[in-house]
């Protein structure tokens, strides 16, 4: 590993606790060294970002992110700052006994809370409750401490994890501190970047607490991070080219009144950079489509003898948005998977798949929002929030497919078990016709040459990018037409 894939490496709970074993037994650095770092970054967090912070509450659990929460405030104290401490038990274990006697000798409190404990008039309120040791809701003081917490609405910083999410899944497991910042200790946990742990987690900063590379070396990532590099899958286009050299992607969809649905999709596929794009649909659709966007090929299409010398023609064919479930969609749809060439699959095309599973070529993509990936795993929706990661592996390894997984912290899969995380995109892309854009992104890669999986990769890093940089700071009343303009830039000069 080196110092920058460890910025874009994630890991469970379990794999860090390996590898800070691994700094502890091999590399001799004592698990309290390793807690006075982790104290030391966190309260340089809080200095920095509330530098008129006089008055600080830290909030402890019995474990050792209880014990960073403490040495966190003898800092504090020999700082002059006034620290008040609520903890969950009288006694403290591990290496936090000696964290809590550290606060008693520099003169710091520390009261054991109840479910009517106040707040007092804290600046600042640390979480040190539990870190990445829960894996149960909280009860009893700890869940009242919480509500209490989220009630006063005063600014706080996490340790590590904010209490009460899932560090592997990003599920909350009830009630669940809501930061404003979040300090990493030694790596990141893959759950603080999808499902609920943005919201969770408020800024994230990762403090390696200079744990040697040579640690992790045994401990490979679950999974990783998408960060600028994504963009070099896309070569810089050739002066002497033409629009033959960059694929023909053909878009399936748009039954009767759902019409938009397939056009946006084919106008992402060309703002991407797709050299041809046709779109093949009812057609009542062709005129209004033509007229709106004439650059893309719109053809009627009545039935499956329509359609296939439009697929003869195609490099791509992504499908799904407005298709529905009728008969027209479904003889589309049974076209199009047996024209052998690569492929995406989205909306009703992954209901009917879900419907009546079969083999897909190869370099297929499916791109399912939760409900559409339950339906494919022939579960409930909740089932698969609850662990995103093992629904996009599961959803990759069952179709043999590089599949999506939309929704807060969009996730990538391939049939191998590698996952890739998205960390842009936010509310604003809540919006009907997200999802058809995206398919048309991702279909123009797929047409300009990059693989399933750097094609999924790179399309949802530019779909979010497009979303974010469209969105500013007004997410609210945004709609998918916006992010065509972002798009066509992000696409040649890709900023994260």
């Amino acid at each position: 590993m080196s110092d920058g894939a460890r910025t874009t490496s994630l890991y469970t709970a379990d794999q860090v606790r390996r590898v800070e074993r691994h700094a502890i037994d091999r590399f001799g650095i004592p698990g309290f060294d390793l807690m006075q770092r982790a104290a030391a970054a966190a309260y340089a967090v809080l200095r920095r970002r509330w530098p008129a912070a006089r008055r600080v509450l830290l909030l402890v659990g019995e474990g050792g992110n209880g014990g960073d929460a403490l040495l966190l405030g003898t800092l504090a104290l020999r700082d002059g700052l006034a620290v008040e401490a609520l903890a969950l038990s009288d006694r403290s274990t591990g290496d936090a006994a000696q964290a809590r006697a550290a606060f008693d000798r520099a003169g710091g409190r520390v009261r054991v809370a109840d479910a009517a404990a106040e707040f007092g008039d804290a600046d600042v309120c640390v979480d040190g409750l539990f870190g990445i040791g829960l894996s149960r809701p909280l009860d009893g003081v700890a869940a009242a401490l919480v509500a209490r917490l989220d009630a006063t609405r005063r600014p706080v910083l996490a340790l590590d994890v904010p209490s009460g999410l899932d560090a592997d899944t990003g599920a909350r497991l009830g009630p669940c501190v809501r930061a404003d910042a979040t300090v990493v200790f030694v790596a990141w946990k893959r759950g603080l970047f999808t499902a609920d742990g943005a919201e969770a987690c408020g800024e994230r900063e990762l403090a390696t607490l200079d744990v040697p590379l040579a640690a992790f070396e045994d401990v490979p990532a679950d999974a990783d991070l998408l960060d600028a590099s994504i963009a070099g899958v896309l070569a810089p286009r050739r002066d002497n080219a033409n629009k033959g050299h960059y694929g023909h992607v053909l878009a399936i969809g748009g039954d009767e009144g759902m019409g938009g649905a397939i056009r946006l999709a084919g106008e992402a596929a060309l703002r991407t950079g797709a050299g041809l794009v046709s779109v093949a649909t009812r057609p009542a659709q062709v005129a209004v489509a033509s007229a709106a966007r004439p650059e893309l090929m719109v053809r009627g299409v009545d039935d499956r003898s329509a359609l296939d010398p439009l697929l003869a023609r195609a490099s791509v064919v992504a499908i799904g948005p407005g298709l529905g479930q009728a008969p027209w969609g479904r003889a589309l749809y049974d076209a199009a998977l047996d024209c052998g060439k690569p492929l995406l699959l989205d909306a009703d095309a992954l209901n009917l798949l879900a419907r009546s599973p079969r083999a897909l070529p190869p370099s297929t993509v499916l791109t399912p929002h939760p409900g559409e990936a339950a339906r494919l795993l022939g579960c409930d929706t909740a089932t698969i929030q609850r662990d995103r990661y093992a629904a996009v592996r599961s959803l990759a390894q069952r179709y043999a497919a590089v599949a999506v997984l939309k929704g807060a912290g969009s996730l990538i899969a391939d049939a191998h078990g590698r996952v890739a995380v998205c960390r842009w995109g936010n509310p604003g892309m809540a919006s009907g016709g997200m999802g058809d854009l995206l398919t048309g992104v991702v279909a123009g890669l797929l047409a300009q040459g990059l693989s399933a999986w750097d094609a999924a990769r790179f399309g949802v890093a530019l779909h979010a990018r497009a979303g974010d940089l469209a969105a500013a700071d007004a997410p609210r009343g945004m709609i998918a037409g916006d992010l065509l303009a972002p798009l066509r830039h992000l696409v040649n000069r890709f900023e994260a």
